[in-house]
Formats: C-alpha cells, sequence, structure tokens
C-alpha cells in the first residue's frame, strides 16, 4: 500500500508477545555450574549435565522456580498446585541433548496482567547455548549461556499497536528487576521479545472481522526494535492484503539496520516438538513447599514499580515525568527516598518538592555529566542544604554552585554545605543597614538607570538586583535586596 492509496478495509492489528528473561540464580536451572552472564571466557562454566553428556540427571533450581512464583504472584497470576517439566524435541548445534527442558501442559503461573495486558501463561525453562557465525567459514558454540533458568512470559493477544507491546516489556523489565529475579539487559541478550502479529480485517460493510495470518518476528533486543519491527510487520501484512497477495505462517527476524524483517523458516506448532514430561524430573506439587505458598511470597514482594509510580504523584504531587525518572532509576530513587524520609522525619514536608527538583535537574544533569553514576553528595548533606535554601540561608544560585562542587572538586565531596558556604563566602546575610548601604551606593553611581525606572521600565530595577547580587557574590537573599531597592528608590 502506497502512502497515497485508500484501504478498502479497516484493519486491526493483533499482537501477542512471548519474553525469555535469564534469571539471578548462583547456578544454572538443572545442573551446578555458576550462572554468570558476564563471563566473557567460552566454556567454562559447563559440566556433563548442562553439556547433555549420556547418564547425567538434572536437578530443579529451587531460587529459579521462586522468581517465577513472585513474578506471577505481582503480576496477579494463578500459582500452579501442580507442574511439571517436559521436553521439547528439535535439533540445532546449540541444544546438546537435541531437546530443551520446558513446561508445557502445566506452566507455573496462568493468566495476570502487566501494564494492562493479560497474561496468558509464566512458565521456567533452560537456556540455550549460544552460536557465533562471525570468525570464518564455521560456527562457534559457547556452552556457558547452555541451561540458564529462563523464563517465559506470554501475553494473550491483546496488543493493538506497537508502542503499546514495548511498554509493556519496559514494564515486564523494570518488574524483574524490582524482584531481583533479573537484570533483564536486552543489550546482553538477558531478555529477548518475540512478537506474534496478524492483522484482522473487516469487510467495507462491517458485518465480520477475518483473522489474519500470524507471523512471528523473533529475538528483538531492544525496546525501539520491538516498536519498529512491528509497524513493519503491521504495514508488510496490510500491503500484501491490499495487492491480494497470500501470507504465510513464518518465524521472521529483524534487520535493525534496514529497519525490515526478513523471513527464517516456516513456523513449528507445538506438535512438531513432540512435547512429553521429562522422565529424570521429579513432579513439582507447590502446595507442599511452604515457601512457596501464597501468602508468604506476597509478603515478601517489595513495592512493586506501579505502585511506586502512584505513591510518587500522589503522596508527593509529582509530575508524571519526574515521577517516570524515579521509578526508573534505582539510585536516583533509592536517594530521594532517603531524602524524603529524613525531611518528614525533620518535620521539613514541605522541602521535599524543594528535593525532586534539585534531584532531577541539578543532581541528575550532574551526573549525566560526569563519568560515573554514582552520587557526590549524601542524603544527609543534600537534606542540610535544602534546609539552609528554606531558611534563606543559602540562595537558590549559590546551593547549585555547592552541588557543582561536589562533583568537580575532589576536597568538596565530603564536607558539608554549611562548611562549603562559608569557606566560599556564600551564606546569604542579613545586615539591613550593610544592604542598605550597598543598595544606595549602587543608586548614586547609576543615575540612568535610575530615571529608566522612574519611567516605568522594570528591566531597570533587576539591574539593580543583578548589581547588589554580584557585589555580595550572591550572600544576599534576592527577595529582600529586591523589596529594599524598591524601598528606595520611591523616595
Amino acid at each position: 500500500m502506497s502512502d497515497t492509496a485508500t484501504p478498502t478495509k479497516k484493519y486491526y492489528p493483533v499482537i501477542g508477545l512471548e519474553i525469555h528473561a535469564e534469571l539471578k540464580t548462583n547456578s544454572k536451572m538443572f545442573c551446578p555450574c555458576k550462572n554468570d552472564t558476564n563471563e566473557e571466557r567460552p566454556n567454562v562454566n559447563v559440566c556433563p549435565i548442562c553439556l547433555g553428556h549420556p547418564g547425567t540427571l538434572p536437578t530443579i533450581n529451587k531460587q529459579a522456580v521462586k522468581h517465577v512464583i513472585k513474578v506471577g504472584t505481582a503480576a496477579g497470576g494463578q500459582i500452579a498446585d501442580f507442574t511439571e517439566w517436559d521436553r521439547k524435541n528439535y535439533f540445532y548445534p546449540d541444544i546438546p541433548k537435541s531437546y530443551q527442558i520446558s513446561q508445557y501442559a502445566f506452566p507455573l503461573i496462568k493468566g495476570g496482567e502487566i501494564a494492562g495486558v493479560k497474561l496468558t501463561r509464566i512458565h521456567l525453562e533452560e537456556d540455550t547455548a549460544k552460536s557465533s557465525h562471525d570468525k570464518g567459514d564455521f560456527s562457534l558454540v559457547d556452552f556457558n549461556r547452555s541451561s540458564l533458568p529462563l523464563m517465559e512470559l506470554v501475553t494473550e493477544p491483546v496488543i493493538h499497536d506497537a508502542k503499546t507491546a514495548a511498554n509493556f516489556a519496559k514494564e515486564l523489565q523494570l518488574l524483574l528487576r524490582y524482584l531481583g529475579a533479573g537484570d533483564a539487559n536486552m543489550e546482553k541478550g538477558e531478555m529477548r521479545v518475540e512478537a506474534n502479529i496478524s492483522v484482522a480485517t473487516e469487510d467495507p460493510q462491517g458485518d465480520f472481522k477475518k483473522m489474519g495470518t500470524k507471523v512471528e518476528v523473533k529475538n528483538l533486543n531492544s525496546f525501539r526494535s520491538v516498536e519498529r519491527a512491528i509497524e513493519y510487520e503491521i504495514k508488510r501484512h496490510i500491503d500484501m492484503i491490499e495487492a491480494g497477495e497470500k501470507l504465510v505462517q513464518e518465524t521472521r527476524g529483524f534487520d535493525e539496520t534496514t529497519g525490515k524483517t526478513f523471513s527464517q523458516r516456516v513456523k513449528e506448532n507445538s506438535n512438531d516438538y513432540r512435547y512429553f514430561p521429562d522422565p529424570d524430573l521429579p513432579k513439582l506439587f507447590v502446595s507442599e513447599i511452604p515457601e512457596f505458598s501464597h501468602d508468604i511470597v506476597k509478603k515478601e514482594l517489595p513495592e512493586l514499580p506501579w505502585e511506586k509510580r502512584d505513591k510518587f504523584k500522589t503522596a508527593f504531587g509529582m509530575k508524571d515525568e519526574d515521577a517516570e525518572m524515579f521509578v526508573q532509576n534505582e539510585s536516583l530513587r533509592t536517594f530521594f527516598e532517603d531524602v524524603a524520609a529524613k525531611l518528614q522525619a525533620a518535620g521539613k514536608i514541605d522541602a521535599i518538592k524543594l528535593a525532586i527538583n534539585y534531584i532531577t535537574s541539578d543532581i541528575a544533569g550532574l551526573i549525566k555529566k560526569s563519568d560515573s553514576d554514582a552520587l557526590a553528595i549524601s542524603a544527609d548533606h543534600l537534606v542540610e542544604l535544602l534546609l539552609m535554601i528554606s531558611s534563606s540561608e543559602l540562595s537558590s544560585r549559590s546551593a547549585k554552585d555547592i552541588l557543582a562542587m561536589k562533583w568537580t572538586d575532589a576536597d568538596a565531596k565530603d564536607a558539608s554545605p554549611k562548611a562549603l558556604a562559608e569557606k566560599h563566602n556564600l551564606i546569604q546575610k542579613n545586615d539591613p543597614e550593610a544592604l542598605k548601604k550597598m543598595i544606595e551606593e549602587s543608586i548614586a553611581a547609576n543615575p540612568n538607570v535610575v530615571a529608566d525606572y522612574k519611567a516605568g521600565k522594570q528591566a531597570a530595577l533587576m539591574f539593580f538586583v543583578g548589581q547588589i547580587m554580584k557585589q555580595s557574590k550572591g550572600s544576599v537573599n534576592p527577595e529582600t535586596a529586591k523589596a529594599t531597592i524598591i524601598e528606595l528608590l520611591s523616595k
């Protein structure tokens, strides 16, 4: 369909997501090998079990099971009482056993909802090894990743646009991080998104909708790629329908350089994998394991991303973008909550809004300019700085200067804001006689500006305010200076 063509039907994109996320555990899913996604040396975290040697027996990683149960509980899903592991049979060089241990008929979690998107299931399986094909006319396989605990989450096909799909993936990543279940860094392959896309059509009279052919786009490794791939596929489907061409059910990849998808293979069905229960692993009755009970797991959940978001906006009156910054950034979020708690304890609740402004603008800006994400100011020191501003002991300009010193001056990092203000003569002076004398001298030296002010030019007033702030090196309260200047010019 060209940009100027008028479609003959209405189109309804129908999207479901399958998301794989590696879980944070000490060992792999079915063997005692180290779970270390940062290991760069190939084939060091391996053993006969994850290499698929004959006669070896897998064992279930208890922590991985609990991670999935926590995710399911947070999403409001139903925890299975009975679950089992199945063998998903297919051959590929990165699966040494020629089957993957997964879950089919009895997943750990059914149902639930995240970010307004309903879930079908969440189950647990093992990851595959990692193949690379960029060294020559051969392939290499690294088995460090083989058998890492892998959570697979499947949504209902209730998503109808690319942005909603990407937002869902972002919220799932946040949830995994809040729960400590996984880092879910997409650039490292710790979370991979697969999108199932079809386009339903409605006849011109609107009498019925006809579901389109489903296509799966695999291994999307960034939120931007999720959006771009889905947008491309929706347009491709509509173009082909408009042209009278036949879509086929297939698996496609996404080329980030061209922004286009490409065919990989004809899509398999579940019966192609010949699932059957793994005879080497015991059946799992969740209710028989006390620490997996709903009540215990529920109590262990931290405040979830959407709960934080709501609290920041309702309890502190944050703007959406400020609340989102804290929800997304663990370091700034923890820092703000510490500062807010200290201000509340001191009975200075009004200063919390000031804290939000300084953290989201000045401190976030200083972090961005530095080579490190580390905070150069403690919560106690920021509270002290905010209280000095609130009591008019320090001007906003001087407070910004002190913050900058914390990031640029090694000697200032451990010094208190009070000590830095005194050292650099930044404490606002409240001596009315000294201020009056300073203003009178400025007025006497600038008769033309006085005449402009009396002629109604407000810029003249700000000229005098600027002069006094410069002369006092910011140690005078600007509002006090402004009021005194108006008083003296009125004589």
